[in-house]
């Protein structure tokens, strides 16, 4: 039986860290001129621990973290994590139908945040969800809509009604012993749940996935193995800290190997070159989109980026010429990765040592205690070698479920223990995976995950829509892009941008439909489901993609 390298929670790892390479840089951040060694980054972690104590959070409390690359972002998650409380993990793009039903449904007490970002205005969004804010003295929410939620604090020092400031929560700590601080850090155990991250659900509405200590710590060790990570490594991080690749791959895999991160605050190319050129950055991760944006700047060639080495690209098919020049031009050993957040992520990647079609034509090979099964969807038979099924995973880092969805985690880990990805693919004769299609009804736009049936409840909340379908469309950008064909009620009219404006500063910008048409009928089966896959085509021909589906799918 596999047993993983570690069993120690982040409260442990951060202090072994912190023990082992005091001086080293632990965090950098290029753009405010920000540096914290690893001895630093304990001292805050610990004081922001202390602070949540102060505020009365406890084991097994929820604290939900909305806000873009920032450095308060680590602190909180160590300072939480250091007495076991979860973190819930906030998408930066979400408006307020989104949050409020995120922190609704995480149950979650405290809520750090951000004043703004990329043209959201955090502060007040949590003032349309919870009007109850401006009257309320910190710490003494009252939200009729959100029972549980009394805490939020705002990562800066300006003054908002009812929030603390950073510096204010911080104060609450001071009284906060090192002995209370150490006694309630021993009570984790690293088995518990550490942290849920939020995935699109199929049943329209986003399900929390719990990932425990030891989850996540050994996904970040076996990620790093497969990129040869050294306490010299340093990685730019230009993914969002919110989600996995940019938690576990890059946060936590810094914290394994004492490497050092080096944040980018949002996706910004030119500040992506200026960190690695700066930093002498070893390693850079990113979705496609990211690397072809750094790529094609035109201030390329300024930047010396010989220090790169390696990396990751995930979250999207790679196209080879893309490759091609990232190993010619950027990182010679970048690596491939395929996962989910259900597996904390990553349950496949490639090796540095992997040759180019290697890492074009496959996701790789699985990780270190992964086990991989392709099992034909009907049968439930194992798969021979290179026959198409749906992959399956077994192993340490399946989650421990989701979130009060009894239900729904059942139907993703079956009575064996495999975790159902939805995702089809092949496995060759050397245990490489090829990813072929995808069983469950998702688009991927840039590498994120948008579930069409999220899209369509809320696209039923208005009231000139009798029936709408929501899918993928191939883009030469995005891999994908949103389309919604809808059916409006009798005697209404809409247009396009009237069902466009509808959804802004309502979901996430990504998850609003780029292509919107309008039919008064679906092509059904003869037992009267809708043939999405007959509307793709026709939206394909509608809107002149069709040489685009051909690129996409070469």
């Amino acid at each position: 039986m596999f047993v993983p390298k570690f069993n120690l929670t982040f409260g442990k790892l951060l202090d072994a860290a912190a023990a082992d390479y005091p001086d080293k840089d632990a965090l950098v951040n290029v753009q405010k001129g920000l540096r914290y060694s690893y001895a630093e980054l304990k001292e805050i972690s610990d004081r922001t621990a202390k602070a949540f104590i102060g505020l009365g959070v406890r084991k097994g409390d929820h604290v939900a973290v909305w806000a873009n690359n920032v450095a308060e972002w680590v602190f909180a998650l160590f300072g939480a994590t250091k007495i076991g409380a979860v973190v819930v993990t906030v998408n930066t793009s979400y408006r307020s139908h989104e949050l409020e039903y995120l922190l609704q449904q995480s149950d979650a007490r405290t809520l750090l945040l951000i004043e703004e970002y990329r043209g959201i205005n955090y502060v007040a969004t949590i003032n349309e969800v919870c009007p109850e804010l401006t009257g309320s003295v910190a710490g003494q929410l009252n939200c009729a809509k959100l029972p549980c939620l009394k805490n939020i604090v705002l990562l800066g020092e300006k003054d908002f009604p009812g929030l603390f400031t950073w510096s204010g929560f911080l104060s609450l700590g001071a009284a906060v012993s090192d002995e209370e601080l150490a006694v309630m850090q021993a009570a984790c155990e690293p088995e518990e749940v550490i942290n849920i991250q939020y995935t699109s659900g199929t049943t329209g509405f986003p399900k929390g996935v719990m990932l425990t200590h030891n989850n996540v710590i050994n996904n970040a060790f076996y990620v790093g193995e497969c990129q040869n990570y050294s306490a010299q490594d340093r990685l730019c991080i230009p993914v969002p800290f919110f989600h996995c690749f940019g938690l576990t791959m890059s946060i936590i895999a810094c914290l394994v190997y004492g490497a050092t991160m080096v944040p980018v605050e949002e996706f910004n190319p030119a500040w992506v070159l200026e960190a690695i050129a700066q930093e002498k950055c070893t390693a850079l991760q990113g979705v496609p989109t990211m690397w072809i944006a750094e790529l094609e700047h035109p201030d390329f060639e300024k930047y010396d980026l010989s220090s790169l080495r390696t990396g990751i690209m995930a979250g999207a098919p790679c196209p080879i010429e893309v490759m091609k020049k990232v190993a010619d031009r950027m990182a010679p050993e970048v690596t491939i990765a395929y996962g989910q957040t259900e597996a904390s992520p990553v349950v496949t990647q490639t090796r540095t040592a992997d040759s180019l079609m290697r890492r074009v034509t496959t996701v790789g090979r699985s990780l270190a205690g992964v086990e991989l099964k392709i099992f034909n969807p009907e049968t439930g038979a194992e798969c021979e070698p290179g026959e198409q099924g749906e992959i399956c995973v077994r192993g340490y880092m399946v989650m421990k479920g989701y979130y009060k969805m009894a239900e729904a985690t059942a139907a993703a880990i079956d009575a064996a223990g495999w975790l159902h990805s939805g995702d089809l693919g092949t496995k060759d004769e050397a245990g490489y995976v090829k990813i072929t299609g995808r069983l469950k009804d998702m688009i991927i736009r840039g590498g994120e995950n948008i579930y069409p049936r999220e899209i369509e409840e809320f696209l039923y909340s208005n009231s000139k829509v009798l029936d709408v379908q929501v899918f993928g469309v191939p883009s030469v950008k995005y891999g994908e892009e949103v389309m919604a064909v809808i059916k409006l009620r009798e005697g209404t009219a809409a247009s396009e941008e009237e069902i466009r404006e509808f959804c802004r500063n309502k979901i996430a910008r990504h998850k609003i439909p780029k292509y919107v048409r309008f039919m008064e009928s679906y092509p059904l089966t003869a037992s009267g489901k809708v043939q999405k896959y007959k509307l793709r085509q026709w939206a394909i021909a509608e809107l002149g993609l069709e040489e685009v589906a051909k690129i996409i799918t070469a």
